[in-house]
């Protein structure tokens, strides 16, 4: 039995590096936010964090849902490294729950007017 070869495009792997990339700077950019007392933008920009990493995954899951069908493909260096970019997002992702609620009791503590 003979398998189907899956092609891995360069704009498949840029692209999961780069929503990738984008969607770790939203996440970075509410934390900052969250630090200046700013919880509804913080917020907000989690939110957009959240649209982009959902369109990595949805890169990734294509890729896993057709080997899960039989289908192989050669993973290069270059696709570990998008694959790395987002496992590392999902990380900042997870951390970044727990790192607003701790600043939140920060700038309660302080007395800072969280908008």
């Amino acid at each position: 039995m003979v398998s189907e070869t899956i092609e891995i495009t360069p704009e498949d792997i840029f692209g999961l590096i780069a929503l990738s990339g984008d969607a770790k700077a939203s996440y970075h950019h509410a934390m900052l936010l969250m630090q200046e007392g700013k919880a509804e933008e913080a917020a907000e920009a989690v939110k957009v964090g959240d649209a982009t990493l959902k369109e990595a995954h949805a890169i990734q899951t294509k890729f896993v849902t057709l080997e899960a069908q039989g289908k192989t493909a050669t993973v290069g260096v270059l696709m570990v490294h998008a694959q790395d970019h987002l496992m590392n997002t999902i990380l900042v992702k997870e951390m970044l729950g727990y790192m607003m609620n701790m600043q939140n009791e920060i700038n309660q503590l302080k007395g800072m007017d969280q908008k």
